[in-house]
Protein backbone atom coordinates (compact mmCIF):
# COMPACT_ATOMS: atom_id res chain seq x y z
CA UNK A 1 0.00 0.00 0.00
CA UNK A 2 2.85 2.11 0.60
CA UNK A 3 4.38 2.00 -2.59
CA UNK A 4 1.48 2.90 -4.08
CA UNK A 5 0.92 5.73 -2.20
CA UNK A 6 4.52 6.88 -3.18
CA UNK A 7 4.16 5.83 -6.78
CA UNK A 8 1.00 8.35 -7.15
CA UNK A 9 2.65 10.69 -5.03
CA UNK A 10 5.40 10.99 -7.75
CA UNK A 11 3.03 11.20 -10.43
CA UNK A 12 1.00 13.86 -8.56
CA UNK A 13 4.11 15.64 -8.02
CA UNK A 14 5.17 15.55 -11.57
CA UNK A 15 1.40 16.48 -12.47
CA UNK A 16 1.57 19.51 -10.08
CA UNK A 17 5.12 20.81 -11.69
CA UNK A 18 3.29 20.74 -15.14
CA UNK A 19 0.23 22.33 -13.94
CA UNK A 20 1.74 24.67 -12.17
CA UNK A 21 4.11 26.28 -13.75
CA UNK A 22 1.61 27.44 -16.30
CA UNK A 23 1.52 25.01 -19.26
CA UNK A 24 -2.25 24.70 -19.41
CA UNK A 25 -4.81 26.26 -16.58
CA UNK A 26 -7.20 22.92 -16.19
CA UNK A 27 -4.03 20.65 -15.84
CA UNK A 28 -2.97 23.45 -12.68
CA UNK A 29 -6.46 22.78 -11.54
CA UNK A 30 -6.60 18.83 -11.37
CA UNK A 31 -2.84 18.36 -10.41
CA UNK A 32 -3.80 20.82 -7.01
CA UNK A 33 -6.43 18.23 -6.32
CA UNK A 34 -4.30 14.85 -7.38
CA UNK A 35 -1.27 16.17 -5.11
CA UNK A 36 -3.52 17.30 -2.06
CA UNK A 37 -5.38 14.20 -2.84
CA UNK A 38 -1.91 11.63 -2.97
CA UNK A 39 -0.29 14.04 0.55
CA UNK A 40 -3.30 12.93 2.56
CA UNK A 41 -2.92 8.92 1.05
CA UNK A 42 0.44 9.28 2.11
CA UNK A 43 0.02 10.48 5.57
CA UNK A 44 -2.57 7.66 5.82
CA UNK A 45 -0.61 5.27 5.13
CA UNK A 46 2.39 6.15 6.97
CA UNK A 47 0.43 6.49 10.30
CA UNK A 48 -1.30 3.34 9.43
CA UNK A 49 1.84 1.54 8.70
CA UNK A 50 3.70 3.10 12.19
CA UNK A 51 0.36 2.17 14.17
CA UNK A 52 0.98 -1.72 13.09
CA UNK A 53 4.31 -1.53 13.95
CA UNK A 54 6.22 -2.16 10.29
CA UNK A 55 8.84 -0.65 8.68
CA UNK A 56 8.89 0.03 5.74
CA UNK A 57 9.97 -2.07 2.70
Amino acid sequence: MLRWTITFLVIALIAAVLGFGGIAGAAAGIAKIIFFIFIVLLVISLVSGALRGKSPR
